[in-house]
């Protein structure tokens, strides 16, 4: 059973979502202080959509963009951060070369092979 758009997630839901184990998300935490989920009894993490949105973005930073922590909360401290952004869909059928084109790239990728195959072979 899903949860409704706007719910909030526990640490595990989050976690599976971003694909991370909990204690990053923990550690995440003591080093970003926007990212406050809601603690309860027994110190139970609820993450609004707020803190969901925060830690995808968190999350690609660091792991998409390659931002150090320190980089990372610098961008988010100055605004700087882009919210991750969906890579444009892929055209159905790529651009067709022209026939000369492709007769020179195949001439090359054979001699390539060819070359491959001696080196192996000796």
């Amino acid at each position: 059973m899903e949860k409704a758009e706007g719910a909030f997630l526990t640490i595990s839901e989050l976690a599976v979502e971003l694909g991370l184990p909990q204690h990053i998300l923990r550690y995440w935490e003591t080093r970003f202080p926007q990212l406050r989920p809601l603690q309860r009894s027994g110190n139970r993490r609820y993450y609004r959509p707020a803190d969901v949105a925060l830690a995808r973005r968190i999350d690609h930073l660091l792991n998409v963009e390659g931002f150090t922590v320190k980089g990372a909360q610098k961008a988010l401290a100055d605004g700087e951060a882009p919210t991750p952004v969906v890579a444009p869909a892929i055209p159905a059928t790529p651009p067709r070369s022209a026939p000369s084109d492709r007769d020179d790239i195949l001439t090359r990728l054979l001699a390539i092979r060819t070359d491959l195959a001696r080196a192996i072979g000796d």
